[in-house]
């Protein structure tokens, strides 16, 4: 069986390459099609892969800045024909679900429809973009939505990451999935004898995010808050900071599981897609508090490994974590609960699928 690996960019390390990397060793030897592929940017062992770029890749400033470049990945995807393998796996959150594919197996593993396409008003005004600019790009959004649903059309079959995903792909494309959750090294993390006091977050610092109610919130509570991540939200969050709140930066891999299972409880304070830090938080025995929306009604049951709170706002957050005792959690019904999402239950899902598939 012929199998190729279709990703957005490479410019970057997030949720989405977790993914992709956990793809790479399942199907060793395939090549990764992608837009861009920032080779000093990216980890050095992605210099083994197999790694095919677009036209795109030679466009000036684009690894550091690509989303002015949006509108151009719907083409280079389009451009890329796949029709010589058996199977094309993408993982999708932009428009590399838009290849070429003829009469291949295309198998979307979708990690969301394209966010800025299908909630652009939502995106806009996090982004701060000027009425003008919002105006001005409408059009713009409309021809990229119509264009996202005909290649969605075309794929011939979806997995989503989580039922809020699962609900996305049904309303935007039309389309039904089956869900199959992203991969978490779980064994990575180990409960501690005892914990900090300090509470948690461990995320890219971006405006979606909402990492802003976490930050008002605790300054408030004059409650310790650890912040592990970087992004171009990170000065207006750190202006609006109390002194209780720290930023980290960026936190190497190895310094995680001790981060984690020290911590008091972790902090999710927005809407994530699926979202692997809280997984990784009850790996270590620790409780979430989490916004009670998307990717967290699969990952955290209220009561036992975490608590919800249910309006975006630094008030009910507040609330939620005064009213909330981590102690009252069994740690080890954190970890139990975080084995459903471990890697190995991902790759034998994912191959099991491929393989029924391209039958």
């Amino acid at each position: 069986m012929r199998l190729a690996l279709v990703h957005d960019w490479l410019n970057q390390r997030g949720g989405a390459e977790d993914v992709l990397e956990t793809l790479v060793e399942t199907f060793p030897g395939a090549p990764v099609y992608t837009s861009i592929y920032w080779r000093d940017g990216m980890p050095p062992a992605y210099r083994s892969w197999d790694i095919r770029t677009t036209w795109m890749n030679r466009l000036p400033g684009i690894y550091r800045h690509h989303q002015p470049y949006l509108p151009l990945y719907p083409l280079a995807f389009a451009s890329l024909d796949l029709s010589g393998y058996d199977v094309v796996l993408s993982n999708k959150s932009g428009f590399c679900h838009g290849v070429r594919t003829g009469r291949a197996v295309h198998i979307c593993y979708c990690l969301t429809p394209t966010r800025f396409v299908w909630n652009f008003e939502d995106y806009a005004a996090r982004e701060g973009l000027p009425a003008p600019v919002r105006w001005a790009l409408r059009p713009l959004i409309a021809v990229l939505r119509r264009w996202d649903w005909r290649a969605a059309q075309r794929v011939t079959r979806f997995i989503a990451i989580s039922r809020e995903v699962q609900a996305r792909i049904r309303r935007y494309y039309g389309r039904e999935s089956v869900i199959i959750y992203p991969p978490v090294e779980t064994d990575r993390f180990r409960p501690a004898p005892t914990h900090d006091d300090y509470y948690l977050i461990v995320s890219r610092l971006v405006p979606y995010r909402r990492i802003d109610l976490a930050v008002e919130a605790f300054s408030r509570l004059g409650l310790p808050l650890v912040i592990a991540g970087d992004g171009r939200d990170r000065p207006r969050l750190e202006s609006m900071a109390g002194p209780t709140v720290t930023f980290l930066g960026r936190v190497p891999d190895s310094a995680l599981p001790d981060l984690f299972a020290r911590c008091r409880a972790y902090v999710l304070p927005g809407v994530e897609d699926f979202g692997i830090a809280p997984v990784q938080a009850q790996a270590a025995g620790r409780p979430v508090i989490a916004f009670g929306a998307g990717g967290a009604l699969d990952t955290v049951i209220p009561g036992r490994t975490g608590v919800f709170f249910h309006e975006p706002t630094p008030e009910a957050l507040a609330q939620a974590v005064r009213a909330f005792d981590p102690e009252s959690v069994d740690p080890r019904d954190c970890v139990r609960n975080a084995a459903r999402f471990d890697r190995r239950v991902f790759e034998e899902q994912i191959l099991a699928l491929v393989g029924t598939a391209a039958t």
